[in-house]
């Protein structure tokens, strides 16, 4: 990093332009706040902090089938769905298709009227991908995506997540059914 310069656009006094500032805030006028302070020790102390990313979704069954083989690793891996259900082995992803109907989904979203103008059919599920550091232990943040999926998704969207924990940062891909799947309770 190059030394830094204040270049003096003025005749006199405090310069018009400080080109080594790299757009930090100038002095505050109040301390900072209690929520402030406490992510500034958070970022020091290194605290790992999860990652969430939309990392697209599927207009197709075909779409939706390809994703979910590849998130239980063409069958060597685990899928547990909203319902408990732990599923493996390969061509477990047609059952789940079958599960949430999304053949029926898809056929009603390719009318005249919702491909018409040019427009892209809808997706039928939204593909997320919660991360964290390396070195977290793999069974808390599933056990933390679970209990998220649970709070937000369960009686609304019917959902489905696998853990990959083979490439040093642990991450759990979930994919949620973009129609809702209403539950009636007597």
């Amino acid at each position: 990093m190059s030394k830094r310069s204040i270049v003096d656009l003025r005749e006199r006094g405090a310069p018009l332009l400080d080109v080594a500032s790299y757009g930090r805030r100038g002095p505050r006028q109040q301390p900072l706040t209690k929520a402030e302070l406490e992510h500034i020790s958070r970022t020091v102390r290194r605290v790992p902090e999860v990652v969430v990313k939309v990392s697209g979704g599927a207009r197709t069954v075909r779409g939706v089938a390809a994703h979910l083989d590849y998130i239980g690793r063409e069958g060597r891996g685990e899928v547990q769905t909203d319902g408990g259900d732990r599923l493996q082995g390969r061509g477990f992803e047609k059952a789940l298709l079958d599960d949430w109907d999304l053949d029926l989904d898809e056929h009603r979203r390719h009318t005249q009227r919702a491909i018409g103008g040019g427009r892209k059919s809808p997706k039928l599920v939204h593909n997320l991908v919660f991360s964290m550091p390396k070195g977290t232990p793999p069974e808390k943040v599933v056990r933390a995506v679970h209990v998220f999926a649970r709070e937000k998704f369960a009686l609304s969207h019917r959902y489905a997540m696998a853990l990959h924990a083979d490439q040093g940062h642990p991450h759990v891909h979930v994919v949620v059914k973009a129609r809702a799947s209403y539950c009636l309770l007597w």
